[in-house]
């Protein structure tokens, strides 16, 4: 699992693409992260939320 600003990010291995593929668990939206490291699945997603925190700015 990885944590970002309480958001809680689960991955597992995609063999099909041979990487990561994570899920934010903890929202009523789909959020979605790709990465062949752990550092790339946080930056991933960090970046994913940071871009739905602004959708979501944007849109209320």
């Amino acid at each position: 699992m990885i944590e970002y600003k309480g958001y809680i990010g689960v991955v597992e291995f995609d063999p099909e693409i041979d990487s990561f593929h994570g899920t934010v668990i903890n929202t009523n939206d789909e959020i979605t992260f790709y990465g062949s490291s752990i550092t790339e699945l946080r930056d991933e997603m960090m970046k994913s939320l940071e871009e739905y925190f602004q959708f979501c700015q944007e849109h209320h």
